[in-house]
């Protein structure tokens, strides 16, 4: 199969080393190398999530962290405040919903990040302390928005709620801080910002979240967080782990601390505003609201007078570029390319470039070379205007 440039977001390209890192033997998953192996995962995730508090490695995908998290957090009955942003803030609300939680929702219009104020009015009114737990989403790959963590936590205060944050899509591609921000439970999954195939799901769990997780009376079996605690103490986890994606997800690790993670934040930010920029200059408009934008995934209308299947299929077919498209309600209507994983700058050009010869294609009025002049300012440090 010849090499596709993956701008979705997620599975996402892979480097040769992280990818050479699953050919390795298979060993004990009961044995001492592979709890050498657990240990240097969660010592090197910390970091990441910004926190000394422990983290378990599931074997699944994000969406089972985030359900650990829910069914290992709350009794059925208990009331939580979720806060959608997109598709995936909204599966999170789902997910409480299946297991017996009483939903309430904060909506937000799609393309914006969730308003602080509306979220400390919301927990201001709380007098009675119903509100159980809060659901947050740190970046939405859905719309291109990500929310700014620091003002939400403010919000939310001394509210006792236990804080559940989905950062499968943002972690590791900006700056976060688990505990002086106050978060309870915080979620990550391996094929995204780690740039690794898919197949674990990290969560952090604060201190006071494990004196909750203790009280709670959900059923579950797989998805039980104080069985993967039990496990991690033994350098196990409870059930068969996936051994090739420890591997890759440590050597991951490893090449993340060595970039730096100030290097990897601005890396993100810079294809993203790279991508933005170029959106502009082809005259496509960028979905998601400034202040909003997240750095992961930019997300663009599709231009009036074409279609997104058709620009997806011929980006596919005639240059191995493969970009996402919108999702419900935004089917159609959108584009999405993302930043994350083993991508170069010379890849991101060589992306918005073939881009930019499809929408000449498929008859959008634009000045050729355009979009590839404005990235490239981007990388040079010339952008003339903020984007």
């Amino acid at each position: 199969m010849q090499r596709q440039l993956l701008f979705i977001p997620g599975p996402v390209m892979v480097s040769d080393p992280v990818l050479a890192a699953m050919a390795r033997p298979m060993i004990d998953h009961r044995g001492p190398e592979f709890a050498a192996l657990l240990a240097r995962i969660a010592r090197g995730m910390q970091p990441l999530f910004g926190t000394q508090g422990e983290v378990l490695i599931l074997g699944s995908s994000g969406s089972g962290g985030l359900e650990a998290a829910v069914t290992s957090a709350f009794t059925a009955g208990q009331k939580v405040l979720v806060c959608p942003i997109g598709v995936f803030g909204k599966r999170l609300a789902n997910i409480a919903r299946t297991w017996g939680l009483e939903v309430e929702t904060i909506d937000t219009p799609n393309g914006y990040a969730l308003d602080p104020q509306a979220l400390a009015a919301r927990l201001r009114a709380d007098t009675t302390g119903e509100i159980a737990g809060i659901l947050l989403t740190q970046n939405e790959t859905s719309t291109g928005v990500q929310n700014e963590m620091a003002p939400l936590a403010a919000s939310i205060g001394d509210h006792p709620a236990t804080v559940i944050v989905d950062a499968v899509s943002g972690l590791g591609a900006s700056d976060f801080r688990m505990d002086e921000w106050g978060f309870d439970i915080v979620v990550t999954a391996s094929q995204k910002a780690l740039a690794v195939p898919p197949g674990l799901a990290l969560v952090a769990v604060s201190s006071r979240a494990w004196e909750r997780i203790e009280k709670a009376g959900a059923p579950r079996f797989y998805f039980d967080l104080r069985k993967a605690r039990d496990f991690a103490k033994l350098g196990q986890t409870p059930w068969t782990p996936p051994v090739s994606i420890a591997y890759a997800i440590d050597v991951a690790i490893e090449r993340y601390h060595a970039e730096g993670a100030e290097n990897v934040w601005a890396r993100h930010a810079r294809y993203a505003r790279a991508i933005r920029a170029a959106a502009e200059a082809l005259g496509v408009e960028v979905f998601s609201q400034p202040g909003a934008h997240s750095s992961t995934v930019v997300a663009l209308n599709v231009p009036e007078g074409l279609q997104a299947d058709a620009l997806r299929r011929s980006l596919r077919e005639d240059a191995n570029v493969v970009i996402g498209g919108g999702q419900q309600e935004l089917k159609g209507k959108i584009l999405r390319m993302g930043t994350m994983g083993a991508l170069s700058r010379t890849d991101v050009l060589g992306g918005i470039g073939a881009l930019e010869i499809t929408l000449l294609g498929q008859g959008h009025r634009l000045q050729i070379g355009s979009g590839l002049r404005a990235a490239l300012a981007t990388f040079l440090g010339m952008e003339t205007a903020a984007v």
